[in-house]
């Protein structure tokens, strides 16, 4: 599994409606508003690195509102179990 971090500024007077229909389009998992740089970033999980593009380029760019994204390809998951156990000095 690919999974995908995108940016989205979008326009202001429209970012609900942007975040529902991005959340809507199929690869995206899941969309959150956000304080900061961006207005939203939106989970993308695909099974092969041309999907990437697809639903980047080829859906989330083409939503109305959307007026620049950046895109991030995660490399590695990490859970709260497995940094415990990274950083764990073998105590209880």
């Amino acid at each position: 599994m690919i999974t995908a971090i995108v940016m989205i500024d979008a326009a202001t007077d429209a970012i609900p409606e942007v975040a529902e229909a991005v959340a809507e389009l199929d690869g995206v998992s899941e969309v959150y508003s956000t304080a900061g740089e961006v207005d939203l970033i939106a989970i993308v999980r695909v099974r092969e690195f041309e999907q990437v593009a697809e639903v980047i380029a080829g859906r989330i760019n083409k939503v109305p509102g959307v007026l620049e994204t950046e895109t991030h390809i995660a490399f590695r998951a990490y859970s709260r179990h497995d940094l415990e156990a990274a950083f764990s000095i073998g105590l209880e």
